[in-house]
Order: C-alpha cells, then structure tokens, then sequence
C-alpha cells in the first residue's frame, strides 16, 4: 500500500530491486569480465548487508548462456562430502554414495560439459567462510584437470571478511595460489557518493522526486553507516510511517523515528 502512496515499483535497495552502479560494483564488474576471459578462482569478500550476493547475480544476469552457466550454492554450513552431493546435483547428477567416485563423477561431467558442449561452468559459493576446512585442502585436486594444464571451471567464493584470514592460512596455499581477484565491498560512507546513490536508487524505484531533505540524507547514511541493507530497512520503515500519516515526503523526525524503532 505504501509504495503506491509514493508511486514506488519497489523499495529503494530492496533485493528484488536492480543493482545500483556505484564505483565499487563498476570494479567488480571489470574483474568479473576478466575471469570469464582467462577462468579461475576469484574471492569477494564484504560485511553482512554490502550487496555481494546482489551485484553477483547482477553480473551473471547478461552472459552468453552459450558459452557459461552459472550454479548458485550458499549452503555451505556441512561437510564437504554434503557440499560436493550439492555440486552434483546441480549439475543434474545422481551424487554416488562413495566420495572418491561422486568426485570423479563430477570431473568427468565438467569435463564433457566443456569439451563437447563448449559450455563453462561458474560456481557460486556464498557464505564461503561457511565452508569446511578440508573443502579449502582439498579444492586444488578438484580444479585440477589433464595434468592441471586446463582451468576449466569459474569459482567465486563469496563470503565475510574472516574468509581472507581463513584462505590466507599456509595450510591452504595450493588454493591461495590459484587466486585471480579478491576483492572486497565496502559499505558506500562518504557523503557525495552516498546522496547520488540514494538519488539514483529513489529514481529507479519509479520515484524521480526527493523525499528526503540533505539533513535527512545525512540523518540515514550515518545511522546506516552506508551499508545497504541497513538502508533499505530504515527507508522501509520510514515510507511506511509516512504512508500511515499521509504524508508525500520523509520528513527528518520521521526518519529518527524509523531509526529509533529499528534499535528497540
């Protein structure tokens, strides 16, 4: 009800939103054309709320469905015989009882894939700090293919910050070795940035006029320290307050509001 009040498709910086262009998913967008061209391992790493699993699947919106396709995995909390039998299914197998031969199962698969349909696999996989340890150890062999003279799958693995102290652990540099992008998200903090931001996500949600003040602009990027699912729940919030007094703008005291509701 409240997104017709203010003629909203939806609200700014929800998940079911568009991918907002900021300097940052620019970059990753750059690094994610170059692993496509030259297949391998790349790490994205940011704190709970950034937009990391979003601007991925912003990115794999526009590939050639001829030449890649993507495997989404974020359950990552089992073992790693749980995680390879998630791999399996997705790519359309029956996971084999016996470990050594759901493994060879899959290579096999991920090699016939690419040899005669010319199609590459990527894999996603979120909450990657998640994963166990042994999954680290052991990944190296997996990806290894014909005397490892191939690379021929994409994976990103996508998690929270402590996922780079895990992988930068000497225990796991057969898999640090093979890195080709890390690259972290951050929260978009510094003020110009985060007004034009706002403004290209309120025009993008169908609404081309401001509702906030410069003061209320401010009031919502430190309160939300710029991370973006903080945003969308104080905005939430705000136009649903707004809506409930019939009011066609977000004033300041509304939003502290929001603010203070979202503490209790």
């Amino acid at each position: 009800m409240f997104q017709q009040h203010f003629g909203l498709k939806y609200v700014p910086f929800s998940k079911n939103g568009n991918c907002l262009m900021s300097e940052e998913i620019i970059q990753l967008q750059t690094y994610f054309t170059q692993l496509l061209h030259t297949p391998g391992i790349g790490v994205l790493t940011g704190e709970p709320g950034v937009g990391k699993t979003m601007a991925l699947r912003h990115l794999t919106k526009n590939i050639n469905p001829h030449e890649y396709q993507v495997f989404y995995l974020p359950e990552t909390q089992f073992t790693s015989f749980d995680i390879y039998r998630q791999i399996a299914i997705l790519l359309g197998l029956t996971p084999h009882y016996r470990f050594a031969q759901l493994w060879r199962d899959i290579k096999t698969h991920i090699r016939e894939r690419v040899e005669n349909k010319r199609i590459l696999p990527i894999f996603i996989i979120d909450e990657a700090q998640n994963l166990p340890l042994d999954f680290f150890r052991g990944f190296p062999s997996f990806i290894n293919f014909d005397f490892d003279a191939w690379d021929r799958i994409i994976v990103w693995f996508v998690g929270h910050p402590s996922l780079n102290h895990i992988l930068d652990r000497t225990a796991y540099c057969a898999l640090t070795t093979r890195i080709q992008v890390r690259y972290a998200l951050s929260p978009v903090f510094e003020r110009e940035r985060f007004g034009k931001l706002l403004e290209e996500a309120f025009k993008d949600a169908g609404c081309p006029t401001r509702l906030l003040s410069d003061s209320g602009t401010e009031l919502l990027r430190v309160a939300s320290s710029g991370n973006p699912r903080n945003v969308y729940r104080i905005l939430l919030k705000s136009l649903q307050l707004a809506a409930q007094k019939g009011l066609n703008h977000l004033p300041d005291d509304l939003i502290t509001e929001s603010i203070q509701n979202l503490k209790r």
